[in-house]
């Protein structure tokens, strides 16, 4: 890796919470560098967010500041991934074009992206919420979501005309949330006539896709696409909710090649720059069909201890040497780990946590069992369906990160720890 990594600097970070901010600080190479934390996550996801409030907050704390800042970085989904170009381009510095990201993020925009430059999608449509029909050409089972959204929330499977007009109702009362604030970005980028008519609080169908779900990660580094990462994503069984993610991928090699390929013409088409990326797939073991899901045009932050297990050094390293306008030149295969997951340990229905694992018993577990950090979601007290950023089935209850020598001691060490953790709900 270039020796410029651990030149002083001082970066601004969106919604970092402490978590993260311990793994920028532990990155090897990045002792000299200072991480300014700008606005909480919390800040920027419960209820409606407004930008121009949080833009607006974020540059009195940059302007307030005696020494400029070097570089802005952000953690988490939208409105962070559209603040973090806003406030490089205000400042001059390193980042992608506020259009490019939200060619990505807006779902439908997205597609029609794809559609100039890829085979691999599905058939889709948009679905008028205040005249709802399947659009022509659509057959079931089918996804209806908003054009924005994230985590899958107001994310539904639909199977007949009872469930699309179930989940349409849905949509319909929540969009707002976020497609209101989606609709403020929008107004600042020139509109294609199509995106334009379609606005931020529309709603997509598409056509379900099937097979093993994947992920590749990357980087734009001035022009050039940089895949280095494959991850499997798998889901409970019969479920459409993640059960882990895991690094590297399992997939046979051909496939693996197939993503990476569908992913650097995609990526190069929206015109990303100076950013991570990552692009979600279903693909087919068997055959290497491969079928892209959705584009993320920000950090990955979820997956930062897998790379560290796996390769080294946290996923964060590429993010941060990119805003520097610094090649991240990431390593390979050099952490403690042939092979590292984050579990998602859920619950799928509502209830009121009464007791979770206490400090002392995740303490036990991560001293027992090495290799293994859990992180309890819910607090004492919470109604799970208050909690954030839930899918529209389920409510995690624990994140776990395993690293371990294979697939088999992953499985091993995660059942151990989840066995020997405690929840009562009401």
């Amino acid at each position: 890796m270039n020796d410029q990594r651990s030149d002083e600097a001082t970066i601004a970070v969106l919604g970092a919470d402490e978590a993260n901010f311990e793994l920028l600080r532990r990155m090897p190479g990045h002792e000299r560098q200072t991480f300014v934390p700008v606005l909480t996550d919390s800040e920027m996801q419960e209820g409606e967010v407004s930008i121009p409030d949080l833009l607006d907050r974020a540059v009195r704390t940059l302007d307030g500041r005696d020494e400029p800042v070097d570089a802005v970085i952000g953690f988490w989904d939208f409105p962070i991934s559209t603040l973090v170009p806003l406030l490089a381009a205000r400042y001059g510095l390193h980042g992608a074009s506020l259009e490019a990201v939200v060619k990505c993020e807006h779902k439908y925009w997205s597609r029609l992206e794809q559609q100039q430059v890829i085979e691999e999608y599905p058939r889709f449509g948009l679905v008028d919420l205040d005249d709802p029909r399947l659009p022509d050409g659509l057959r079931y089972p089918v996804w209806l979501k908003p054009v924005k959204s994230y985590s899958s929330e107001l994310a539904f499977h639909v199977a007949d005309d009872r469930q699309f007009a179930d989940a349409v109702a849905e949509i319909r009362e929540g969009i707002g949330r976020l497609g209101r604030p989606f609709e403020w970005v929008l107004d600042q980028l020139d509109l294609p006539q199509a995106i334009a008519e379609v606005g931020g609080q529309a709603c997509l169908a598409e056509e379900a896709m099937t097979g093993a779900r994947a992920a590749t990660e990357g980087y734009v580094h001035d022009g050039e696409v940089v895949v280095y990462g494959v991850l499997d994503s798998i889901t409970y069984p019969e479920r459409s909710s993640f059960l882990r993610h895991q690094y590297p991928s399992q997939l046979p090699e051909p496939v693996q090649k197939r993503l990476v390929e569908v992913s650097e013409r995609v990526i190069a088409g929206v015109g990303l720059d100076w950013t991570t990326f990552s692009v979600e797939f279903f693909c087919d073991p068997e055959s290497g069909d491969v079928c892209l899901l959705e584009i993320n045009p920000r950090h990955s932050q979820s997956h930062a201890q897998l790379f560290a297990d796996v390769d080294g050094i946290a996923n964060h390293h590429a993010m941060v040497q990119l805003a520097l306008g610094r090649d991240p030149e990431l390593p390979r295969d050099k952490g403690p780990y042939g092979i590292s997951a984050k579990w998602y340990h859920r619950r799928f229905s509502d209830g009121v946590l009464r007791r979770g694992p206490s400090p002392e018993e995740v303490a036990r577990i991560e001293r027992e069992i090495p290799g293994v950090r859990v992180t309890p979601v819910p607090r004492e007290g919470q109604r799970l369906s208050e909690l954030l950023g839930q899918d529209s089935y389920s409510f995690e209850l624990t994140d776990v990160i395993v690293g371990a020598r294979d697939e088999a001691e992953l499985v091993a060490k995660y059942e151990r720890a989840v066995g020997a953790l405690t929840y009562e709900f009401d």
